[in-house]
C-alpha cells in the first residue's frame, strides 16, 4: 500500500541492490490504445517508475490493446501467464464474477477520492485479493478519470420517458441500470463509436469526459453533451499481476511495483483534472449543448441501481459480502463530503 514508501526508496538506492538483484523482463497488455493517452499513460509512468528504482533491473514493457491481445482479453492473458501484467478496468469481467463491478466503479458509487480511501484504507484492497487470488492474479488501483460526463446524444432528454427505445453506447454497471429506464444498451469499442453516431447506429453515447472525447469528435454528430456521469462517479483502473510472477520477484521489486502503481494512480487522475476543463470550454465554443441531466432521470437510476444492487447480494454471498463493506463505507463518506467539500463547492463553484 501507500505506507512504507520511503523505506522502498532507501532500500533501491545506489549501485550495491542493482548489482545484487537479478535482471527481471515483463510484458504488460493494456485494454487501452495509445491514442487514449492519460489512460494509456498510466502504464508508463509504472514501467518509468519501476525502472528507475531498481536501477533498470526490473523492466517492463508495454503493448497497447490489441498488440498481444484485444483489450477485454486481459485479464484471460495475466491469468494464462501470456503477459504478466496487465493494465484493465475489471468492471469489463463482471462475466467471470460480478463483484468485479466495485474495483472500477458502479452507478451512484464512491468518488475518485473516496474510492482511493476505500481501496487504501477502507479494506477495499484487502477485500478483493482473494477474490482476485482466485484467478491467478493479485491486484492493485491503477488510475482514476475522476467523475465522467454521462454522454453524448442527437436529441435533448428532458426526462424519464425520452430515454424510452434510445439506443445508447454504454457497456457494463451503467448500461444495466440504463436498461432498467428503457435503454437499449450497446456495447462499442471506441474506434466503432463515431461511426455509429454518425449513421444514426446509436443515439447516444459515452465514453470518459471532454479530454478524450474530443479526441474522438462525438460532438461533430451529437450536440447534447448531458453531465454528471452518475454511472461512473470516480472509476478506478488497475493492474493486474500474475500472481506466481509477484511471488517469484524479490521483495524489494514487489515493493517497488507497488510504489510505481500508487504514483501511476494519482498521476492519472491530476492529468485528468488538468487537460479537461480547457477541453470543455473548447467543446462549448464548438456549438456543444452541454446539460444537466434531469432530475427525474437521476432519482430512477439511483432507485434502478440500488435494487439492482440488492438483487445481486440476495444470490451471490462474495458479492453480498463487499456490497455490504462498500455500502457502509460510502453512507459514512457522502455524510463527511456534503459537510466539507460540498458545503464548500456548492458556494464557491460557478454556477452552470
Amino acid at each position: 500500500m501507500l505506507k512504507g514508501w520511503s523505506h522502498v526508496l532507501t532500500c533501491t538506492e545506489g549501485p550495491v541492490f542493482a548489482q545484487a538483484q537479478p535482471s527481471v523482463r515483463w510484458r504488460l497488455a493494456s485494454s487501452f490504445p495509445k491514442s487514449l493517452d492519460t489512460i494509456f499513460g498510466a502504464a508508463d509512468v509504472l514501467a518509468e517508475r519501476v525502472s528507475a528504482l531498481t536501477g533498470g533491473r526490473f523492466q517492463i514493457r508495454i503493448y497497447q490493446a490489441g498488440e498481444i491481445v484485444p483489450g477485454l482479453q486481459v485479464m484471460d492473458a495475466v491469468q494464462q501467464g501470456t503477459v504478466e501484467i496487465g493494465h484493465t478496468a475489471s468492471y469489463y469481467f463482471v462475466g467471470k464474477a460480478a463483484v468485479f463491478a466495485f474495483d472500477t466503479a458502479v452507478p451512484f458509487g464512491l468518488t475518485a477520492r473516496q474510492q482511493n480511501a476505500w481501496m487504501y484504507y477502507g479494506g477495499g484492497i484487502e477485500l478483493f485479493r482473494p477474490i482476485f487470488a482466485d484467478f491467478g492474479i493479485i491486484q492493485f488501483p491503477g488510475g482514476n478519470t475522476g467523475a465522467q460526463m454521462g454522454g453524448w446524444f442527437r436529441r435533448e432528454i428532458k426526462g424519464v420517458a425520452d430515454l424510452k427505445g434510445l439506443k445508447m453506447r454504454i457497456p457494463g454497471p451503467g448500461g444495466q441500470v440504463m436498461s432498467r429506464l428503457g435503454v437499449v444498451p450497446q456495447v462499442l469499442a471506441g474506434g466503432d463509436i463515431y461511426p455509429a453516431l454518425e449513421r444514426g447506429v446509436v443515439d447516444a453515447a459515452e465514453w470518459v469526459g471532454p479530454y478524450d472525447d474530443e479526441k474522438l469528435g462525438f460532438y461533430k454528430v451529437a450536440k447534447y453533451y448531458y453531465y454528471p456521469g452518475w454511472h461512473e462517479p470516480g472509476p478506478q483502473l488497475s493492474f493486474y499481476v500474475n500472481l506466481n510472477e509477484w511471488r517469484k520477484l524479490p521483495k524489494e521489486y514487489q515493493q517497488a511495483l507497488e510504489v510505481a502503481a500508487a504514483e501511476a494512480n494519482l498521476s492519472m487522475l491530476a492529468k485528468y483534472d488538468q487537460v479537461n476543463p480547457p477541453a470543455l470550454q473548447r467543446l462549448i465554443k464548438a456549438g456543444v449543448r452541454l446539460r444537466k441531466w434531469p432530475a427525474d432521470v437521476m432519482k430512477a437510476a439511483q432507485k434502478a441501481a440500488f435494487d439492482w444492487y440488492e438483487e445481486e447480494a440476495a444470490k451471490d454471498a462474495t458479492y453480498r459480502k463487499v456490497y455490504t463493506a462498500w455500502k457502509k463505507f460510502r453512507e459514512e463518506q457522502y455524510r463527511w463530503f456534503a459537510v466539507a467539500e460540498l458545503g464548500y463547492e456548492s458556494f464557491a463553484f460557478p454556477a452552470i
